[in-house]
């Protein structure tokens, strides 16, 4: 219970796209590499000695995580709320792999994930900071005119 609710797996999932209100680097730290991680690690350190039951239980949890956080991004105009709501999916699609038995390539997958998220964090930071401060991605337009490097973020 305590590593679905530190990953944000569903129904635990609703503080993870509200803890966007934080500054970008606060933002990038709870996303990337600390908090969030931390109950995948778990999670995976302990995979050993779960009962398949718990594994199926994680399994379509995971998945539901993964397919409700993929359509929530569809609809949301925040772009740090769409990091956020990738984060999860990306979350659900760890615990799915190792539901499915593969612990070396879901930890890989968070490793992976850490450093990604981070430059993506870095990039968003810049891109709000130059449009004085606006997150809304409808006024983001022809953003690689102004931003060319960043936007390929």
């Amino acid at each position: 219970l305590a590593a679905i609710t530190k990953s944000a797996q569903i129904p635990f999932s609703s503080w993870l796209p509200a803890a966007m209100a934080a500054p970008t680097p606060v933002s990038s730290l709870v996303h990337s590499s600390t908090l969030v991680t931390a109950g995948v690690y778990l999670l995976f350190r302990f995979s050993v000695s779960l009962s398949s039951s718990m594994m199926d239980m994680l399994l379509y949890l995971s998945l539901l995580t993964m397919f409700m956080a993929g359509m929530g991004a569809n609809f949301e105009f925040d772009l740090k709320k769409i990091i956020a709501l990738s984060t999860l999916s990306q979350l659900g699609m760890m615990i799915v792999i190792m539901s499915l038995g593969d612990s070396d390539l879901a930890y890989f997958h968070l490793l992976i994930h850490a450093l990604f998220k981070a430059l993506l964090f870095m990039c968003a930071g810049a891109i709000i900071h130059n449009l004085m401060n606006t997150q809304d991605i409808r006024y983001m337009g022809s953003l690689i005119n102004y931003m060319p490097l960043t936007s390929v973020c």
